[in-house]
C-alpha cells in the first residue's frame, strides 16, 4: 500500500466517525494499513527481530498519522478562515489543559 493509500484510509477513518459509522469499522479500515505478516531474520538475537519489525511498522504508521495531521490540518485552517470566536489553536490549547488536569 502506498503512503497515499494510507493518508486515505485516515481520512476514509476519520470522515467515517464523523458519519457515525461503528468502531468496529473504523479499527477494521485502519487495520488494513498495518502489515500482516513481517519478514524477519533468521537469529536468536530479540533485538535484530525487534528492529526488523518496527521497520516494517514505521513507515505505514507514519503515513497514517500524516493522514490525520494532513485531514487535521485541513479542517483546521478552513474553520480558522470563518473567522471564529475561539480559533483552533485556543480549541487545542484548552484541550490539552483538561488532558493534563486529568492526569493529576
Amino acid at each position: 500500500m502506498t503512503e497515499n493509500e494510507i493518508k486515505l484510509k485516515a481520512i476514509a477513518a476519520l470522515t467515517a466517525l464523523r458519519a457515525g459509522v461503528g468502531a468496529d469499522y473504523v479499527s477494521d479500515l485502519l487495520g488494513e494499513v498495518i502489515p500482516t505478516q513481517f519478514v524477519v531474520p533468521d537469529t536468536d538475537d530479540a533485538r535484530e527481530v525487534g528492529l526488523a519489525v518496527l521497520g516494517q511498522l514505521s513507515d505505514p504508521l507514519s503515513a497514517l498519522i500524516n493522514g490525520f495531521l494532513l485531514a487535521f490540518e485541513t479542517v483546521a485552517n478552513a474553520y480558522d478562515q470563518t473567522d471564529p470566536e475561539t480559533p483552533t489553536d485556543a480549541i487545542l490549547q484548552a484541550l490539552a489543559l483538561d488532558i493534563a488536569r486529568e492526569t493529576d
